[in-house]
């Protein structure tokens, strides 16, 4: 009988780094996918991506719809609170072996409470990190205790989940899961990508994802103005501009990009979603890619293209040589700009090396997955 693997993706981000995790489990004759997606995907406000889950052929086994309008902090704790009422349903009736979930996200952690007190194992992806600049550091953390079996993307990280109370036999250094595309997703040529964005990329272009800061002291509407203000003093680079996620402050960053755009049509496209195909694409033409999303230290430097790292939001990451740390005001972002793109710099990010692994992680989590029993009880490891 197959094992009844369910992943969980409640953003576009998330489900392009487990696309490949996905196909393996499904193209496994030992283990059997499901899928539950909720979230971000199912909002007309960010794109509904669940249809791209549909469109690359895997089949939906459930819709949790638990997003409000708001984005306040009370608004996302409500909307875990919906989360949870949803989740319960669909883990009850779908019974899975194992729950999969990435990251730290306010969604995975509505699901894996659901996880944990209906005893299904948990499998964490990218557990042991540290990013102190948001509440999603004690999220993952959150995460990492509740979960079974644990899948990270470096060594300290795997001493950390370890130092954590988990037992090193369950913690497996298999690498960051995004980069599997490096190794085998196809890239669209300037062209195609240019013709899919409707946009001309005959100039140089920077990508650009700015997302809210939830905990420290960096107010997302003044930090993504201040962006704005230092993407204005590159006007021989056209800027590509996706949206923010959907954590606190976030919808206040949407009409300030959309106007952005506005006043500059044919030097600013800003996009809801780009698909991971086309983000991947979109960083491999980039002259540089600017912001403070995770993808930015991780599957980025892969690449050999500059990133700017802005604010606290990524504090605390492992981070190759072609990451710049920028504070979140114009003139340093400004500055870290200038500097990335430098012939210097760029040499420095042609030789730069990804402390995240090589690009086998999806097949080295099937592995373990087929073979290893989970269980949704454990010891506490204590370190001798």
């Amino acid at each position: 009988m197959k094992r009844r693997i369910c992943v969980f993706t409640g953003t576009r981000a998330e489900y392009g780094l487990l696309y490949w995790l996905m196909k393996d489990i499904q193209a496994s004759a030992e283990l059997e996918l499901q899928v539950i997606v909720s979230g971000m995907h199912l909002s007309p406000e960010f794109g509904e991506t669940w249809k791209t889950i549909e469109n690359d052929g895997f089949t939906i086994d459930a819709k949790v719809e638990m997003l409000l309008s708001s984005d306040s902090d009370v608004g996302v704790v409500k909307s875990m609170g919906l989360g949870v009422l949803g989740f319960a349903d669909a883990l009850d009736r779908l019974r899975p072996d194992a729950l999969v979930v990435l990251g730290d996200r306010f969604e995975a952690l509505a699901i894996v409470q659901c996880a944990l007190v209906m005893k299904i194992p948990v499998a964490h992806l990218h557990g042991g990190e540290i990013t102190e600049g948001a509440y999603d550091d004690a999220i993952r953390h959150a995460i990492t205790k509740m979960s079974y079996l644990h899948f990270v993307a470096a060594e300290p990280y795997r001493h950390r989940v370890i130092q954590m109370g988990e037992s090193a036999d369950r913690v497996f250094n298999v690498g960051a899961i995004g980069l599997d595309h490096l190794m085998r997703s196809p890239r669209m040529t300037r062209h195609e990508l240019s013709q899919s964005l409707a946009f001309d990329l005959s100039a140089p272009y920077l990508l650009v994802t700015y997302h809210p800061v939830t905990l420290a002291e960096e107010d997302p509407v003044q930090s993504f103005k201040a962006l704005l203000a230092a993407l204005d003093r590159f006007p021989e680079h056209k800027v590509i501009l996706t949206y923010p996620n959907a954590d606190n402050g976030g919808r206040a960053i949407i009409p300030l990009l959309e106007d952005y755009a506005r006043q500059a049509p044919a030097r600013i496209k800003a996009i809801p979603s780009l698909g991971f195909k086309r983000y991947l694409s979109a960083v491999a033409l980039a002259d540089a890619v600017v912001g403070n999303s995770s993808s930015g230290i991780i599957e980025v430097p892969a690449f050999g293209v500059p990133t700017i790292n802005i604010g606290a939001r990524q504090e605390g990451r492992l981070a190759a040589e072609s990451v710049l740390n920028s504070k979140a005001d114009a003139l340093s972002i400004e500055a870290a700009l200038r500097h990335a793109l430098s012939t210097d710099f760029a040499a420095v990010c042609k030789r730069a090396v990804n402390p995240y692994g090589a690009g086998n992680a999806a097949s080295s989590i099937v592995d373990v997955l087929k073979r290893f029993e989970a269980r949704h009880n454990k010891p506490f490891h204590d370190l001798s």
